[in-house]
């Protein structure tokens, strides 16, 4: 052999195996996204974190993992309480059903609601009655406005809000979901005419416009319980919380 040889650079072919060349799969890829989001539920995942169940004007409701947010010093403070509507930072996997949820900005709190008993059983209802009835990972603004509408109206603090609120947010959550029948001539007996009217003037008016009346307890009450068979059958399952506004 030549000696100049000795001195040429060798080349080493290396054997990589294929599934080390793809980098970055596209399940891997975790981009982060912001919403703004009215958090439904909560449950307590491992030592310290929370799976959460949340609704978002732009994805619909979806459910992630809240890392850490049980301890003192968390990325997401009280934002993470029920109907809390928040700014949240999220991040997706498409081959996982949870979502990360990094950190959330709180705009809206309804923190100064739970002083009254019959506030925090409404918030409780509304909470359940949104998580059964809407589907996951499909966009809804007209129920995300609807909640607006219904909680804004509760920080009022007018008399018999409360009845006023939870009533409307029936109505309009069962025509939302696609199964309020026709009130003017259903054939339920135990619906009201006061009580059908009621329900025509509520789907034509804002709830801040409806015209001035005394609300109670007792206000449209054969309404809302037609309306919760309804989500219920549609559901198939029992409500938790009806039982508790009956028993205000």
């Amino acid at each position: 052999m030549p000696f100049f040889h000795s001195f040429l650079p060798r080349f080493v072919t290396l054997k990589i195996p294929p599934a080390a060349i793809r980098l970055a799969p596209a399940q891997f890829v975790m981009p982060a996204r912001v919403s703004e989001t009215y958090v439904l539920r909560t449950y307590p995942f491992r030592e310290s974190d929370l799976i959460v169940s949340f609704f978002t004007r732009d994805q619909g409701k979806l459910r992630g993992v809240a890392r850490r947010a049980r301890k003192p010093k968390s990325n997401f403070g009280s934002g993470l309480e029920r109907l809390s509507l928040v700014n949240l930072s999220y991040s997706q996997k498409e081959t996982r059903e949870l979502v990360n949820l990094n950190s959330c900005d709180l705009l809206q709190s309804q923190f100064d609601l739970l002083n009254e008993f019959d506030a925090t059983v409404a918030l409780d209802y509304i909470v359940e009655v949104s998580d059964h009835m809407l589907p996951p990972h499909e966009p809804n603004e007209r129920f995300f406005r609807l909640l607006t509408a219904i909680l804004d109206y509760m920080h009022e603090r007018a008399p018999g809000a409360i009845w006023a609120a939870i009533t409307y947010f029936s109505l309009w959550a069962t025509r939302l979901s696609g199964f309020l029948p026709d009130l003017t001539d259903h054939p339920d007996r135990n619906l009201s005419a006061t009580s059908r009217e009621l329900a025509g003037a509520m789907l034509r008016t804002h709830i801040s416009e409806l015209p001035a009346r005394t609300w109670c307890k007792d206000t449209a009450l054969d309404l809302r319980r037609f309306l919760i068979r309804r989500m219920e059958e549609h559901a198939e399952r029992r409500f938790q919380t009806p039982a508790l506004l009956e028993a205000l």
